[in-house]
């Protein structure tokens, strides 16, 4: 059983702003009006609209991170991160046979910050670095201002959704990017999984919870590890991880390459509810703020590895980003940082490795998986077996 348990997005230090003091967002009131002239909607359409609607989404019109957003990443803890995922990525493409032209591709790439670190430890390889043509999927007008600010003086291609790159290899980038894409839920009710739905309380102004007991899961979502599922057990169910893992693993089978994906969640398919919503650094109800928190859900990694292996890529992985990150040498690249560190910037490289490979923190929570075209040897970072 997964389980619920607390947001693993990492908290920035709070601002001492008050997390409800926020104007009432306009996808707050288009969500009531759709839910009240049509019905219900899945959680999955409330987690679409509350995070995308482009009038009032919460990525479409804001900076999540740092100090003055909600909470923080990878990427933004330490340039460790981003450095050792540019090496990683060398090793990559050199175990594709060194293309002269390769597509490195980033779904959900923030502040750029990921990728900035990862093209300057890239440029030890000065061959890899200028074969690659840098392409950023996002559709936040914000975070893209931010990205071009971050890579100024880079080549960059920004695309809203997966880019056609014809029959060019391609290295895929997804830190904390299946965490936010929607989930359905589903309830075992009369020995039925019936679907769990957001409504509307008109009495008390506030959005709730409701069951279609008509609404089922759709073919391929059940399966075996579901079977002793009990009265009142729930799992939730994310075809758009599905599709954005078989997309990524069609275009590698068709062109070669990897891919890469770091994100919070669990290895195998189990009850549970995960939703949870966070907003200036403290969870809130996911059903409260829409538009104006962060709504994520932990990634099925099962889901995600069958997604890869239909579409006739390999799949390694997950292993823990602790152990991820030390296999790749982070421990190292923290001890040559100390060695021109004054005591302050001392204090912040060991706070911030701690936080990437504690199991307390972030090192067992997330999990890293990788994709690879079939006939290429195993990728860096992952063991015999995995």
């Amino acid at each position: 059983m997964i389980g619920s348990t607390p947001n693993p997005k990492t908290p920035a230090p709070a601002d001492g702003t008050d997390a409800l003091a926020t104007p009432e967002n306009p996808v707050v009131a288009r969500l009531r009006e759709r839910i009240l002239t049509r019905g219900p909607v899945s959680v999955a359409t409330f987690m679409q609209i509350a995070l995308s609607d482009v009038d009032g989404g919460y990525y479409a019109t804001r900076d999540p991170f740092g100090a003055a957003g909600d909470f923080t990443t990878a990427p933004e803890i330490s340039q460790m991160f981003g450095e050792l995922v540019g090496l990683w990525c060398v090793d990559t493409w050199q175990s594709m046979g060194s293309p002269g032209a390769f597509a490195l591709v980033e779904l959900g790439p923030g502040r750029g910050t990921l990728m900035s670190d990862a093209l300057r430890a890239m440029q030890q390889a000065p061959a890899c670095a200028a074969a690659a043509g840098v392409h950023l999927v996002e559709t936040s007008p914000a975070l893209r201002d931010i990205q071009q600010t971050t890579l100024r003086g880079r080549i960059v291609t920004w695309h809203n959704a997966l880019p056609d790159l014809g029959r060019t290899p391609t290295i895929f980038l997804a830190n904390e990017f299946l965490d936010a894409l929607p989930v359905h839920q589903y309830v075992r009710a009369n020995g039925q999984w019936c679907e769990r739905m957001v409504g509307f309380d008109r009495t008390r102004e506030r959005f709730c919870f409701a069951l279609d007991r008509s609404s089922r899961p759709p073919p391929g979502a059940l399966s075996s590890e579901l079977a002793d599922a009990q009265e009142g057990d729930t799992f939730e169910y994310s075809p758009d991880v599905r599709t954005a893992v078989s997309d990524m693993a069609h275009r590698i089978f068709m062109n070669g390459g990897a891919g890469l994906i770091v994100d919070y969640g669990h290895t195998q398919r189990a009850t549970g509810l995960t939703l949870q919503a966070v907003r200036r650094h403290r969870p809130v109800d996911p059903l409260d703020l829409p538009g104006d928190c962060d709504l994520t859900a932990h990634v099925d990694f099962q889901l995600a590895r069958e997604a890869a292996v239909a579409a006739g890529v390999q799949a390694f992985g997950p292993v823990d980003q602790g152990v991820f990150l030390q296999r790749l040498g982070i421990v190292e690249r923290a001890g040559q940082l100390l060695k021109h560190a004054n005591v302050s910037q001392a204090h912040d490289i060991r706070t911030a490795l701690n936080r990437l490979v504690a199991p307390s923190e972030m090192g067992v929570l997330f999990k890293v998986m990788a994709l690879a075209g079939a006939g290429q040897p195993r990728p860096a970072g992952f063991a015999q077996g995995e």
